[in-house]
């Protein structure tokens, strides 16, 4: 039933308020990376440890896992019993482990098991907040201004996990406790004023619970990004581990489930999924364009932060330490284009409708791909940051439109689920990105940094069998080195080797020159073929975005619930 009608004040208030929220949940999601180093110090443990590998990934990759199996259940909740509802205490939950974060006070794998705990009940929080922010915007702003709204929400959860790297460069230095701690005045502020001013607005819809569809979908999508995350670590020998047994029927676990899951949506009378919204073609070649979209960017912001702390920032006189504020600062063009392009971008598509604008974003973005492709690993500057600002001018070209295309093509009793299903094809993006950029950077390294690895130390006096110890690291660990910020080769090679070399060649060693010159050659093999993917991903989401269609608003009222799919009434 309809609640309530919007008036001129509110859709502001709205529209401020879940912004905030996506702005301190993206930043949350970022600001992470950057404080990793200074977390693991305080809880002292080792990350580069190779029985630690496994705790760096989970506190990275644990909250977008929950968010991306958690948004369409809260989606359909908000669908139930309304989509404010679940945003406040999305915000109020989100506050709350927020606070337990901060507290940290334990220290070593029990530190460390407690943070990724808070992590993945945060992300339940997260995922109250994504899945309904949209659909109250939808519900709030008119048909010829959700592109703006919606464009401007989306522009600042991208800016966010951008912002999110200078922040945490700033604050973890001086205590990493920080890093959490930031996040909750905006909680409680947020928290305050969403129950005091927002209201549900839209359609609610009165069914029950789809246990099954939920148990299902959780188990198997769990299932699917468990193994690829491990299957980004080495195993027996392996620089990954593809060939394990464990990861392999994980992997083909978790798409059985799935597919029971896809039975089972069809056979419930009140589906968590509903599968009947892809007979939407606007919403179908939406989220298609969404899910390859998020693929070739999700593991570029990684790529680029190891390309800048472990090669460039130090070859430019950066210490190892310093680099992860600096990445942070020399990505912000990437985040001013998409400032610059996404609320632009939205507010044309009101007018145009979302294909013009959200296919060009990709073919700009594809573009982009190319030029990073073939700039040198010592870049110069200045053509760096004008590929990242045609990159980001390119995803916010897109982002918006796309966004407000699927939203305005829902039934407005549909529009929490179906924000929550955009959502959990963005964040299951993200995981799916980072395993394949991972593992064809790691494919790129294995083939020639071992030998290069192994004679450079020789060649600087390291023993045979500390040489050999080091080349026969996983890549793995030469990545989350550059990504964490360390000195590699002192963290790798460690202070006992070094304690007796002489002090001109350990000074080298450890300096800011030998392991930026050292890994240049085998990273642009690898830089190349993630490039290549990202090219493709983003080619591909410009056909789909094509395939949407001309404009198309879905004006229907809601129907009474059938069976049925719904019609495409698409008009061009």
């Amino acid at each position: 039933m309809a609640v309530g009608s919007p008036s001129g004040r509110y859709k502001w208030i709205a529209l401020s308020n879940t912004t905030l929220g996506v702005l301190m949940v993206t930043i949350n999601m970022s600001i992470l990376i950057i404080a990793l180093p200074d977390i693991f110090r305080g809880i002292r443990i080792n990350p580069l440890d190779p029985g630690n590998t496994g705790l760096l990934l989970w506190l990275i990759l644990s909250y977008l896992v929950v968010t991306a199996v958690l948004v369409v259940t809260f989606g359909r909740l908000g669908d139930m019993v309304g989509r404010v509802r679940m945003y406040n205490a999305g915000f109020a939950v989100f506050t709350a482990f927020s606070v337990l974060l901060s507290v940290t006070w334990m220290h070593g794998t029990a530190g460390a098991l407690w943070l990724i705990a808070m992590r993945v009940l945060q992300g339940v929080g997260g995922a109250m907040l994504m899945a309904n922010s949209s659909a109250i915007l939808t519900d709030a702003f008119p048909v010829h201004q959700r592109g703006l709204a919606l464009g401007l929400n989306q522009v600042a959860g991208i800016a966010g996990s951008f912002l999110g790297l200078v922040i945490g460069g700033l604050l973890a230095p001086l205590e990493w406790h920080l890093v959490f701690l930031v996040s909750v005045p905006v909680g409680v502020f947020g928290t305050f004023w969403a129950y005091r001013k927002l209201r549900d607005i839209g359609t609610t819809e009165h069914a029950g619970p789809d246990w099954w569809g939920n148990i299902t979908f959780a188990v198997g999508l769990v299932a699917v990004l468990v193994g690829i995350t491990y299957g980004i670590q080495p195993y027996a020998g392996h620089p990954m581990g593809w060939t394990n047994p464990w990861v392999l029927a994980t992997l083909g676990f978790g798409v059985l489930v799935l597919a029971v899951f896809c039975v089972v949506e069809t056979r419930v009378a009140e589906p968590m999924f509903e599968l009947s919204l892809l007979g939407i073609r606007a919403f179908w070649a939406g989220n298609l364009a969404n899910l390859l979209a998020g693929m070739g960017r999700g593991g570029l912001m990684f790529l680029l932060i190891i390309w800048l702390q472990g090669i460039w920032l130090p070859r430019h006189g950066f210490t190892f330490e310093s680099t992860p504020l600096w990445a942070g600062i020399y990505m912000l063009p990437m985040t001013l284009g998409f400032l610059v392009a996404g609320p632009v971008s939205g507010w044309l598509s009101d007018r145009f409708g979302a294909r013009p604008f959200a296919t060009g974003g990709m073919v700009v973005a594809a573009a982009s791909f190319v030029l990073l492709a073939m700039l040198p690993v010592d870049f110069s500057y200045p053509a760096f940051a004008g590929v990242l600002l045609l990159n980001g001018i390119g995803m916010g070209l897109f982002a918006s439109p796309n966004r407000a295309g699927i939203m305005n093509s829902l039934p407005p009793h549909r529009r929490g689920v179906g924000a929550g299903m955009t959502t959990t094809f963005q964040n299951a993006s993200m995981v799916l990105s980072i395993g394949v950029f991972f593992s064809l950077m790691i494919t790129g390294l294995a083939r020639s940094l071992p030998q290069a690895m192994a004679g450079g130390l020789l060649a600087q006096g390291v023993p045979v069998d500390a040489a050999t110890r080091v080349a026969g690291l996983p890549p793995v660990a030469v990545l989350f080195a550059s990504l964490l910020g360390y000195n590699p080769i002192e963290s790798l090679v460690g202070p006992g080797v070094l304690a007796h070399l002489p002090p001109d060649h350990a000074a080298y060693l450890t300096g800011r020159s030998f392991f930026p010159s050292l890994v240049s050659g085998p990273f642009s093999q690898g830089l190349a073929v993630a490039f290549g993917f990202a090219v493709a991903a983003c080619l591909v989401a410009a056909v789909a975005s094509w395939l949407r269609g001309g404009k198309y608003v879905h004006t229907a009222p809601a129907p009474p619930r059938t069976s049925a799919e719904p019609a495409d009434t698409h008009r061009p």
